[in-house]
C-alpha cells in the first residue's frame, strides 16, 4: 500500500492560526515586558520565529527568539543555546507537532534548571496520542491520529507552508 499524504493545513490556514496563537501568548503574558520564544531547532524554531514576528506586530512585548538542540536519540543531552539567562523571565517552548510528548519533556527539563518566571508550550499540531505527560498551553490545530500516522510540518527558510498527515 503506497504511503499517502493528506493535507491538513495550507499556508493560509497556518497563518492564520499562528495569528491567533500570537494572540494567545500576547493575553497569556499581557503583564510581562518581555517573553522568550525558545524553539526546538528544526521546524520548531521556524514556528517560533513566525510567532515572534505576529507578536512584535501586535503586542508592545520585548520578543527574543533562541533555540534549543535536541538529540532525539539520547534526549537527555539536550543542549540549551541560551544568549541570557533566562532566571526569572517569561518562556514559551515552541515545536512544530506534539506527538507523543517526548521531545517537548526533554526539551523542557534544561530550561526549568534556569527557573523561569513562567513557562508555557506552544504547538502549531497537536496530536492526541501522548506517551509523556505533556498537555500545551497553546495550540493551533489539535488532530486526532492513529498511533502509526506520522504528522509533518513542512517549512522553507522561515515560512510554515504546509502541514501533512502520513
Amino acid at each position: 500500500m503506497p504511503n499517502r499524504r493528506t493535507l491538513v493545513l495550507d499556508k493560509e490556514t497556518i497563518d492564520w492560526k499562528l495569528q491567533r496563537m500570537a494572540y494567545q501568548i500576547w493575553e497569556n503574558f499581557s503583564t510581562d515586558k518581555a517573553v522568550i520564544l525558545i524553539g526546538i531547532e528544526g521546524s520548531g524554531l521556524v514556528v517560533a520565529k513566525s510567532l515572534a514576528r505576529r507578536l512584535k506586530d501586535i503586542s508592545p512585548l520585548k520578543v527574543e527568539v533562541i533555540s534549543v538542540k535536541l538529540n532525539k536519540r539520547k534526549p537527555l543531552t539536550a543542549e540549551v543555546k541560551i544568549a541570557e539567562d533566562l532566571t526569572g523571565k517569561a518562556v514559551v517552548l515552541v515545536d512544530d507537532v506534539a506527538s507523543s510528548g517526548k521531545t517537548l519533556l526533554y526539551a523542557l527539563r534544561p530550561i526549568l534548571n534556569y527557573e523561569p518566571s513562567k513557562v508555557m508550550i506552544a504547538v502549531l499540531m497537536d496530536r492526541k496520542h501522548k506517551s509523556f505527560p505533556i498537555s500545551p498551553d497553546i495550540v493551533g490545530h489539535s488532530l486526532s491520529t492513529t498511533l502509526k500516522e506520522h504528522i509533518e510540518v513542512e517549512t522553507e527558510g522561515d515560512v510554515v507552508k504546509a502541514a501533512y498527515l502520513e
